[in-house]
């Protein structure tokens, strides 16, 4: 089958389902070791920072992916990229499982967090295929699978390492992932890229709508901010969990994420608040309810009623954030979405592996309390980023009325 690049009949409910769960699972490949750092720190001799690198490898893996890999989705066809991508990754997560030594962990972290942008080649080819008016649903509902991966993901690792060890979830992650590549194979409808556009250009290019859409430039920022809070919790979660206030093993840890995916439900209902015209809103809503999780996380180091309320608020905070700001950044030019996708994203996920990165240090230095000033100080920056946000979309409203 072959799709025009706009708006297409084909994107059917059990299209979305899978293109969800394709995005879920690509994803998940880089926050299995969250739940296991403290088992992959005691297998490899490692400190509570140097196993933080872990999770701040696979982020940043992603991150060089969705700048060098993403934007090859507007040139070439795009259903073989994305199935391509999905077997690479796989093969990065069987390295994982092989591996005895941390630097080939390492290395297999690093090819599966790369070629995961698969995921993110999904979002924007969800775009193109829904109708305008279901644009933000379908975005929501394809972003809930992405987070929902995010988030289970280690409630399957920490389970997994109880009945098998750490190693299994990365055999049956890396099955799974050929499974998925091989549906995706079989439905998605071939989508033909503009082989004109040279790979130089593509990626000089990224770096020009950053330049050059201030839109974009003001939501990449926001969504680096909320992804860096949201890896300054969930990188340092086992660390707190697994110390003498709780004293919990992987099983318990990894069922952390199920709480979590409670709030990655909220997803949807943002995407029908955007396709309302709801969507500052959403960010500001999104944006307090970010600071409101940290005074919840912060009583958590000694409240597990105070710390599954902050996990709630912070997962709908994050996904009512990006749902937003992805309502936004589609709008500006359909013919390179790909291409804004790279940008966003890869700011969103330098943010991710700087959270990570702060966490680790912010735990190793102070504790809980040091995660928990962390992540509220990166909030208020959130609010203070949706305050600039709303100047430039006031002015932008005030220059459109003076032309007309």
């Amino acid at each position: 089958m072959d799709s025009s690049s706009g708006s297409s009949p084909r994107l059917g409910q059990g299209l979305v389902l899978l293109m969800a769960a394709a995005c879920g699972l690509a994803v998940a490949g880089n926050y299995y070791a969250q739940p296991l750092l403290q088992i992959l720190a005691d297998e490899f001799g490692l400190g509570a920072r140097q196993a933080g690198a872990v999770v701040t490898t696979a982020q940043l893996a992603y991150a060089a992916g969705l700048l060098l890999l993403v934007p090859l989705g507007d040139r070439l066809e795009r259903r073989t990229l994305i199935v391509a991508l999905y077997v690479l990754s796989a093969a990065g997560l069987l390295v994982c499982a092989l591996s005895s030594g941390f630097a080939l962990f390492l290395a297999g972290t690093l090819l599966a967090g790369l070629c995961s942008v698969g995921a993110q080649l999904l979002v924007p080819f969800a775009a193109t295929l829904a109708a305008p008016e279901q644009r933000g649903r379908v975005i929501g509902t394809v972003m809930s699978g992405l987070l929902l991966g995010i988030l289970l993901a280690r409630t399957a690792a920490g389970l997994l390492a109880g009945i098998g060890g750490w190693h299994t979830i990365y055999w049956v992650a890396a099955a799974l992932m050929l499974a998925v590549a091989g549906l995706l194979w079989r439905a998605l409808p071939r989508h033909p890229g503009n082989p004109a556009l040279r790979y130089g250009a593509l990626i000089v290019s990224v770096a020009s709508l950053l330049r050059e859409q201030p839109q974009l430039r003001s939501r990449a920022i926001l969504g680096g901010l909320t992804f860096a809070g949201f890896s300054v919790f969930w990188t340092t979660l086992a660390f707190l969990l697994s110390g003498p206030g709780y004293g919990y093993g992987t099983r318990e840890i990894g069922l952390f994420g199920l709480i979590g995916a409670a709030g990655a439900l909220a997803a949807s209902v943002s995407g029908k608040l955007v396709d309302r015209g709801r969507g500052g809103w959403v960010t500001w809503g999104g944006a307090a309810m970010l600071l409101a999780s940290w005074l919840a996380l912060l009583a958590g180091a000694h409240s597990l009623a105070a710390l599954i309320v902050g996990v709630l608020l912070l997962d709908v905070a994050v996904q009512a954030v990006h749902i937003a700001n992805q309502g936004v950044i589609y709008r500006l030019d359909a013919a390179a979405r790909n291409r804004i996708t790279s940008a966003y994203m890869t700011c969103y996920f330098i943010g991710g592996a700087l959270g990570s990165w702060l966490g680790g240090a912010a735990f190793a230095i102070a504790g809980w309390n040091g995660v928990a000033a962390a992540g509220a100080l990166l909030a208020v920056a959130t609010l203070a980023c949706c305050g600039l946000t709303g100047k430039q979309r006031q002015r932008r409203r005030e220059g459109v009325q003076a032309r007309a």
